[in-house]
């Protein structure tokens, strides 16, 4: 559910030679690193022919209790889920209970534009609508129970952001209308559909639509870094995402789903086909994840303090999940790692310094609306629990990360922002921005 879509466009690009026995030994080299430094925590698969190759998991479940996470540790995998739902949808198609060109106004005429907006639109998310979880009191509603009639009307009240097929623009709201869709062709929960169509088809012992975490279920709850330890985050009920991002699962799982998917064993040919054909980079509920001449497929995911990667390379037949539950790190750069061992490439192990940790006195002093003469937006900082974030005007915030006293860094977005007296500087590449304080 969160934007995470920016990992995506990252081509992993090694050399291109077959795998041949995995590396065990500098897969757990890696994870030991993680473990020692804190880093992250959730579990890592790897499969080929749908045998399980590597398994592994750094951390806790559940850190109040000193759970430790093990291989049937069950996570939220956000928007992982969308995959899910695009498959029940293709596999209504091939029943005929529905066509890619079917339009909105056949099961919700209250929405705009819905005489224009295709099945095939809410799938590649090409209907223009505005993605309901940037709405403004979002984080106020997410935490409780809503009802269908109550997420129609906020759909209804967010209206479009563009015209249906202008442009690709990522939108949770196509995947909570594409589950009221399937549930009333239906006539079941989205529950009962993904239990009927995939999880017992499959045989996923340890997937389901989530509900309350429940760490004696040996469910992860998730966690975000602050101040040295690890804070429990708030937990979004599960009727807010629905199929845009309510599954739990473990990452053995998930290998499973997309290598059956992948090859064909959930959908026609055609409906696969259609799956893997990409409008701005979206396809039906997978992204491409290049490989030098080699093609996989998955999906991203993200919601409260959980994070998720999966792929499926098909010529290979190798899939592999990461899903965790609270990470101080790139999860992008821990798939490189995996792929890289996968695939015999050379790769360094990344490095890790010991956590550099800044008093809350000192993290108030950095608070506040900072602007430039130079640059367009305002700058928000803010000191939330012991951590700061940064956000610029209309835009997500980010989280930064200390590298002294008065220097932090968010790695994904190359930025470095240092304080001095009532100022700081932004770098970002060979960019360098100053702000004053307000």
């Amino acid at each position: 559910m969160k934007n995470i879509v920016a990992l995506l466009s990252i081509l992993f690009v090694f050399a291109s030679a077959e795998a041949q026995d995995l590396n065990t030994q500098k897969l757990d080299s890696l994870f030991d690193l993680v473990e020692k430094y804190d880093k992250m925590m959730g579990s890592v698969a790897i499969s080929k022919n749908g045998e399980n190759l590597y398994t592994r998991s750094v951390g806790y479940a559940d850190v109040e209790n000193k759970k430790k996470a093990n291989e049937k540790t069950k996570y939220r995998i956000g928007s992982i889920t969308k995959t899910f739902t695009a498959t029940i949808i293709l596999q209504l198609i091939d029943e005929e209970k529905l066509t890619l060109n079917t339009t909105l106004d056949e099961f919700y005429p209250e929405v705009i534009n819905s005489s224009k907006i295709t099945i095939q639109q809410l799938l590649n998310h090409h209907s223009g609508l505005f993605n309901f979880t940037n709405s403004e009191n979002y984080l106020s509603i997410n935490s409780n129970k809503i009802s269908k009639e109550e997420l129609l009307a906020l759909i209804k009240k967010n209206g479009k952001v563009f015209e249906p097929g202008e442009k690709g623009e990522y939108s949770n709201t196509n995947y909570l209308l594409l589950t009221f869709i399937a549930e009333d062709i239906e006539n079941q929960t989205f529950d009962a559909i993904v239990e009927k169509r995939i999880i017992k088809p499959l045989k996923l012992k340890n997937t389901q639509v989530g509900k309350v975490i429940n760490s004696k279920k040996n469910e992860a709850y998730s966690y975000s870094r602050k101040m040295g330890t690890w804070k429990k985050e708030r937990e979004t009920h599960m009727s807010v995402p629905l199929g845009a991002g309510n599954i739990i699962s473990t990452p053995t799982d998930i290998a499973k789903f997309y290598t059956a998917l992948l090859d064909g064993k959930l959908l026609s040919a055609g409906s696969l086909l259609n799956m893997k054909i990409f409008e701005d980079s979206y396809g039906l509920g997978l992204f491409q994840l290049p490989y030098n001449e080699h093609r996989g497929y998955g999906h991203t995911g993200g919601i409260d303090g959980f994070s998720s990667m999966a792929g499926y390379f098909p010529s290979e037949k190798m899939a592999f999940v990461l899903t965790s539950n609270g990470s101080s790190i790139n999860l992008n750069d821990i798939a490189l790692v995996v792929l890289a061992t996968y695939f015999n490439h050379t790769y360094e192990l990344p490095t890790y310094e010991k956590e550099i940790i800044v008093n809350n006195n000192t993290l108030n002093l950095y608070e506040g609306v900072y602007t430039s003469d130079s640059f367009p937006l305002d700058i928000t900082i803010r000191n939330e629990e012991g951590a700061l974030t940064a956000q610029a005007t209309g835009q997500s915030s980010f989280p930064l990360t200390p590298t002294s006293q008065n220097v932090f860094i968010f790695k994904p977005g190359g930025i470095t922002v240092t304080f001095k007296d009532y100022t700081l500087s932004l770098e970002q590449g060979e960019m360098v921005y100053e702000f004053t304080k307000q």
